[in-house]
């Protein structure tokens, strides 16, 4: 029964996650959090950490300021808080360059005489930008551009779907087998890909 309730609990904590989208390479985003309760007088600290990461902090702040010091690599110097966020209790954590690999759940909890209480969850979501492509119908074709990074390695499989209705697979390709894997039969005969993976384009 506790097991149960301990994952029932956890559960319900992701799903009441406020979500924030934005898309990759804007110039910041912003997770927004204002603590309603009494600021600690015990040496208080605001906590910024994702659970999934090692190390999780994000970014922490004290009442002598920013401490970075236990901070993950991958957020160096992209992360801002207000220098006044524990007189304000204004706890907005301003995230620059957003990054694919950024999405994902942000706790913000404050810390006083070796307690912590949790105060928040927010969902962030990074999302690549959409490109509008215009084609008149019945043209011969129309090119769907899509690059990556080089030196991809050989089991490479990439997909082209389309999730407006329901997921269906417009093109799937396997660097590793060489061959078309599945499709959409609205789409059967109708796509080709650049079959060799290993260049940056595709």
């Amino acid at each position: 029964m506790l097991l149960l309730l301990l994952l029932l609990t956890s559960v319900s904590q992701h799903a009441l996650a406020v979500v924030v989208e934005v898309y990759e390479g804007e110039t910041s985003v912003l997770l927004h959090y204002v603590y309603k309760g009494s600021i600690p007088e015990d040496n208080p600290t605001v906590m910024w950490t994702r659970s999934d990461l090692n190390p999780k902090s994000v970014h922490l702040q004290g009442k002598g300021g920013d401490d970075l010091k236990g901070q993950n690599q991958r957020y160096s110097g992209r992360t801002s808080m207000s220098r006044y966020a524990l007189n304000t209790k204004d706890f907005s954590l301003t995230l620059r360059k957003p990054k694919l690999t950024d999405s994902g759940i942000y706790t913000c909890s404050i810390s006083a005489g070796g307690g912590e209480q949790r105060l928040s969850d927010i969902q962030l979501q990074v999302k690549d930008h959409h490109v509008e492509v215009k084609v008149e119908e019945g043209s011969e074709s129309v090119t769907l551009h899509c690059k990556t990074t080089p030196d991809l390695p050989e089991n490479t499989r990439v997909e082209w779907t389309r999730s407006d209705h329901e997921l269906l697979i417009v093109q799937e390709y396997s660097n590793k087998g060489g061959k078309l894997m599945k499709q959409d039969k609205f789409y059967r005969d109708r796509t080709e890909m650049n079959e060799d993976l290993l260049k940056t384009s595709v």
